[in-house]
């Protein structure tokens, strides 16, 4: 379109195209020559006149029409988006190319150690799993940490409730020389326990609160007792998180915590020190970050709080510095609550200013909005509190388990109970995921788990129901001594048919705009279209009793390549499709 804008003397920019929105009339729409009306001080209808002869006899289109005021109404030329899906069909990842790769860091864990997971940590984890997934596809080198929070105050007040409980753990004797017991002297479920606990102790007992800074400090001093209690923690902490992340299908490439990089903090403070950037300010050490283009007061970055002691800016920054001295990164993105967006503004703000990230390399937040109960509330347990993750997916697959147990009954087959509890979890964890992806990552939204656990809708049960109504006839196929492999794609016949195909073909440039803004939602958007005009096309159209051999072969490679472009889509969202439900 951009070409033909250029033979009729008007500039390549003009050509823009997209989806009409009103199907009835065309299928794309150009509307450059408005835009050109005053550019060029001619009549928009004149241009689009001109740009429409040029097009005359185009293989790309089979219609173009120029209509007032200006617009180019178009239609796509079955053969030309047939040749294009088939090559599409045959390209490595369907023909996408990056014009820059990337090497990208993402920050998307960031639980405390000793601590279980809960509802809170579920869009960190979901949406940032999305986006390495979606930028690994489409050729970034990607790697996900977890930044684990493993050397605060937390870490402070567990020890000093163990050593209430169990004051004679050789780990408090500061004299004991010999090797400490393999075995930690405690579960997950008991650290579970006593964080909670230790927290709330340290509010209303300021004796207590006192012990737990102590034992901080000496942690982070490397007094031998708390390091090896804190390797411990670590290691039963990790253990049940790695569980609990892998019940999410959620991986992370690096475990790293605040911890590794304690050894980084003096040094990097030094530097700021030497460089005129920090100074002293009502006994804390800060750097300024504030700006003159600045709307809003944005207060200074506190590297060391009045009484020396590190804060998360500190580890922050130390984190930065780590991972721009190890992997020279193009990008570092984080993923947090989007309340944290001012805290973020200062950190990236003092990354740059003092030089402990390349000037080249982008910082970017993803903030995110809150999962809400019906209430518009964020989301609770019954009495109020912040309920477990592992309890919220038993709630999700319960409810699955018996809406597939239902589901057979309805259809009349019997279905195994181990069978009916794996995809129970499969589906639960599209309804899930689904529910979570399919919202703008900053807007807040409701939780509910009849909507989300339904067949009907934009929904994930609906987009693997789709899936395996595709697998069920493709495998009938099969059995009827077809060869999925061998069907080779005919060019659409009918309106469904083709409309199947033009969002097949619009599969790369959805891909690639997912990676562009980091939007997993943009996914789950097109194959929800893809899912209905999949169903459109299915009710519409013979499939296994067309009587041309030919035709029927074309269709089952349409549904094939349309079933490997859902399961690539739900791949980088995270979860995956059974072969029945």
């Amino acid at each position: 379109m951009g070409c033909a804008f250029e033979a009729a003397g008007y500039e390549k920019d003009l050509g823009r195209v997209s989806v009409s929105n009103r199907p009835d009339l065309c299928e794309y729409q150009c509307n450059g020559a408005m835009a050109g009306a005053k550019r060029y001080k001619k009549a928009p209808i004149m241009i689009a006149g001109e740009v429409a002869e040029k097009l005359a006899g185009s293989k790309v289109f089979k219609e173009v029409e120029a209509v007032a005021p200006g617009f180019l109404n178009l239609k796509l030329s079955e053969e030309f988006l047939f040749e294009y899906v088939k090559e599409m069909q045959k390209a490595e990842k369907y023909g996408i190319e990056l014009e820059k790769k990337e090497k990208i860091i993402i920050d998307y864990g960031g639980p405390n150690v000793a601590k279980a997971l809960h509802v809170g940590h579920l869009r960190s984890a979901v949406i940032g799993e999305s986006v390495k997934r979606i930028s690994r596809y489409v050729g970034h080198d990607i790697t996900g940490d977890i930044h684990l929070g493993d050397w605060g105050q937390p870490m402070g007040l567990v020890m000093t409730e163990l050593r209430e409980r169990k004051p004679d753990l050789p780990y408090f004797d500061e004299s004991f020389e010999g090797e400490y017991p393999d075995e930690a002297p405690f579960t997950v479920a008991d650290l579970e326990e006593i964080y909670p606990a230790a927290s709330a102790k340290s509010k209303v007992d300021e004796d207590f609160k006192a012990r737990a800074m102590e034992a901080t400090f000496k942690l982070q001093s490397g007094v031998r007792g708390y390091r090896a209690l804190w390797n411990k923690i670590i290691d039963v902490s990790v253990s049940d998180l790695k569980r609990n992340y892998d019940n999410l299908n959620v991986h992370f490439e690096l475990w790293n915590g605040e911890s590794s990089v304690h050894e980084l903090i003096p040094g990097m403070i030094q530097q700021m020190k030497d460089g005129g950037f920090a100074y002293l300010s009502e006994g804390a050490l800060v750097v300024d970050v504030k700006e003159e283009t600045d709307t809003k007061e944005v207060p200074p970055c506190m590297l060391l709080k009045s009484d020396g002691a590190a804060k998360y800016d500190t580890t922050d920054l130390a984190t930065i510095l780590d991972r721009t001295e190890k992997y020279h990164p193009d990008k570092i993105i984080y993923l947090t609550d989007k309340r944290q967006e001012l805290y973020f503004t200062q950190i990236f703000r003092c990354a740059k200013k003092t030089g402990i990230v390349d000037p080249e390399t982008k910082l970017i937040h993803i903030g995110f909005g809150t999962m809400n109960g019906k209430d518009g509330k964020p989301f609770k347990t019954r009495d109020g509190g912040v309920m477990r993750l592992e309890y919220l997916i038993k709630e999700i697959n319960d409810e699955m388990l018996k809406k597939i147990k239902d589901n057979a009954a309805e259809k009349g087959y019997d279905i195994d109970e181990n069978e009916a509890l794996e995809t129970a979890k499969t589906v639960g964890m599209a309804a899930i995921k689904y529910g979570d992806l399919s919202n703008q990552p900053a807007k807040d939204y409701i939780f509910d788990i009849d909507r989300f656990t339904s067949f009907e809708g934009d929904t994930g049960p609906y987009i693997l129901y789709t899936i395996v109504r595709i697998k069920s006839i493709l495998n009938k196929y099969k059995e009827q001594g077809g060869d999925v492999a061998a069907a080779q794609l005919v060019c659409p016949a009918n309106d469904s048919e083709k409309e199947l195909m033009k969002l097949l073909a619009g599969f790369n440039a959805m891909m690639l705009q997912a990676g562009e803004e980091l939007a997993p939602n943009r996914v789950c958007a097109y194959i929800y279209d893809l899912a209905n005009a999949f169903n459109h096309f299915y009710h519409e159209t013979k499939i296994l009793s067309e009587e041309d051999e030919s035709r029927k072969a074309g269709l089952i490679a349409l549904l094939d390549l349309t079933k490997n472009i859902f399961e690539t889509c739900i791949d980088v969202l995270g979860f995956e499709a059974p072969d029945r439900m």
